[in-house]
């Protein structure tokens, strides 16, 4: 058998940590072992749920020396059917049952990292917000000013649309007014072509006849 030494017996002096811890039990189990903090070989943790009792050797039969505070950091030595010898931070070597040890660190050590990754993650979050928000404001803003903008152009359209109906109204009667002057000008036109063609005949009927009276003048005096 192992030599005993003297081992002081300690109970966890902060439950109020430890309830902490329990209300974190479920963020716990959300955290990747790839992200937990790496732990050498040689070092284990005490269980979570329980302070165990160390004994002097490694089965039932040696006396019970002390107990180990959940959570607490040991140094595994080595391994003998269920125990393990164990050296605490105190700098005592005793043995605890293996079932009793955890390779990651325990709640009580996770614990402050884990209020800082929620803290962290918080602040994260309220980041998102925040620039989400401004992006929504300068998003609003920007619909504000498209729409007032689509406002000006239906009024400017419908300016131009009265202007267009306007103008063709002008249009129309402008061509209705062409068209009543290329009448009448025709209307002159055939006048007074009419007249040049009457006079030439009346001068073709009339210019025959006189020029025989005028020969037979001119017969009578020879």
């Amino acid at each position: 058998m192992f030599p005993s030494r003297p081992f002081p017996v300690r109970f966890s002096p902060l439950p109020s940590r430890a309830l902490a811890a329990c209300l974190l039990g479920g963020l716990l189990g959300t955290v990747s072992p790839a992200q937990a903090e790496e732990a050498a070989s040689n070092q284990r943790w005490v269980s979570d749920s329980l302070n165990t009792y160390v004994r002097s050797g490694p089965t039932d039969g040696y006396r019970i020396v002390g107990t180990l505070t959940s959570g607490e950091k040991v140094e595994l030595l080595r391994t003998q059917g269920d125990y393990s010898q164990v050296r605490s931070e105190s700098g005592n070597t005793v043995w605890i049952p293996s079932r009793d040890l955890q390779s990651v660190p325990g709640q009580a050590e996770r614990l402050p990292q884990l209020e800082q990754k929620v803290a962290d993650l918080t602040a994260e979050l309220k980041g998102i917000d925040d620039a989400w928000k401004a992006r929504v404001q300068g998003m609003q803003e920007t619909l504000d000013s498209r729409k007032q903008l689509i406002e000006e152009l239906q009024a400017a359209r419908s300016a131009l649309d009265a202007e267009l109906t306007s103008t063709r109204s002008q249009l129309r009667d402008a061509q209705a007014q062409l068209g009543n002057e290329q009448q009448q000008v025709l209307m002159r036109y055939m006048v007074y072509g009419g007249s040049i063609a009457g006079a030439g005949l009346l001068l073709g009927l009339i210019l025959p006849t006189m020029l025989r009276v005028r020969r037979k003048r001119n017969d009578q005096w020879v």
